[in-house]
């Protein structure tokens, strides 16, 4: 056998070829191998002429139909469509709807007035033409829920609170279906783009611009002027006894988590939009749940629970099928 010269034998670490030399960098860990995309069963269907009125539709693969959807909304400064864990979904016999939508910055592009009018017409414009085209999908017409997280919430909520949008004398049959939903489902969700407002229920906090094409410093300052769009625009104002069940759910609590959390984020996702916005849907007679640690909701274990059970009409205040 070979002996190893002495001088090696010296610079060996104890422990061995395998120990780490002081000073260098440790060993790069092995990554974890990202989930596959969930592959939809009819993607990137347009909705509209504009490139980012794109849907995915995502059935499920047992039971006969015509199934419930839930129609998901992306995000509405960067254009994006994704979905939530379609487990909690496909196998309830739930189909699952991702949508993209014009963006803010597209609404800034072609000086839209306001820019905020592009995600929220396509929010119904994508239900409505869910609706359309339900028989294609094998989809039930009268059992379409909507949602979205963070900033996808909002055009959910204006889809749940706004009037009936279906214009039946217009030539373009889209627009001839209804825009009503059963329920919405708002996840971290801010649920106003009214400055002043925002402020009074997360005292501090920035956030919507460019929904009226300026700062939020600017809109704040124009209030009174933009007052007639954040009437339209905003879902707070547009709540009425027709409007959908609404859930909101949280995962932080009532006061800021700490740890690596900023106050700033902290804020735009606070429970604190939701508490406010609660207690005027509760004076507009509108069903209104909402849960975060330490506030559980009677009859549902959590946002994904509440959808499964409206959707299928055995939750707490169903009437069933529409």
């Amino acid at each position: 056998m070979k002996l190893l010269p002495l001088f090696v034998l010296c610079w060996l670490p104890l422990g061995g070829f395998a120990a780490e030399v002081p000073g260098a960098p440790p060993a790069p860990k092995s990554q974890p191998v990202p989930k596959p995309l969930p592959v939809p069963a009819d993607p990137n269907v347009s909705y509209g002429p504009h490139p980012h009125q794109i849907l995915d539709v995502h059935l499920p693969t047992n039971g006969s139909g015509p199934f419930p959807v839930l129609v998901w909304y992306g995000g509405l400064w960067e254009p994006s469509k994704h979905v939530p864990d379609l487990n909690r979904f496909l196998p309830a016999g739930i189909a699952v709807i991702g949508v993209e939508s014009r963006t803010l910055k597209d609404g800034v592009n072609d000086k839209a007035v306001p820019p905020v009018s592009y995600p929220m017409d396509d929010a119904c414009r994508a239900v409505q033409f869910v609706r359309l085209h339900a028989a294609k999908w094998n989809l039930d017409p009268k059992r379409i829920a909507a949602g979205g997280g963070s900033q996808g919430a909002l055009p959910a909520l204006y889809v749940g609170c706004v009037a009936d949008r279906v214009s039946p004398q217009s030539s373009d049959p889209v627009e001839r279906e209804s825009t009503r939903v059963m329920c919405v489902a708002a996840y971290r969700s801010q649920p106003s783009i009214d400055p002043k407002r925002m402020q009074e229920w997360v005292p501090g906090v920035k956030w919507g611009a460019p929904a009226f094409g300026c700062s939020f410093e600017e809109s704040l300052l124009r209030r009174e002027e933009l007052l007639p769009f954040i009437e339209k625009y905003s879902p707070e104002n547009l709540l009425h006894e027709g409007s959908a069940a609404l859930y909101f759910e949280n995962n932080w609590g009532t006061t800021p988590p700490g740890g690596d959390i900023t106050l700033e984020n902290y804020n735009v996702h606070a429970p604190a939009w939701a508490l406010g916005f609660e207690k005027l849907a509760h004076k507009a007679g509108v069903e209104c749940l909402l849960k975060y640690p330490g506030r559980p909701t009677e009859g549902y274990d959590d946002i994904w629970d509440f959808i499964v059970k409206r959707l299928k009409g055995t939750g707490p205040g169903s009437v069933g099928k529409k």
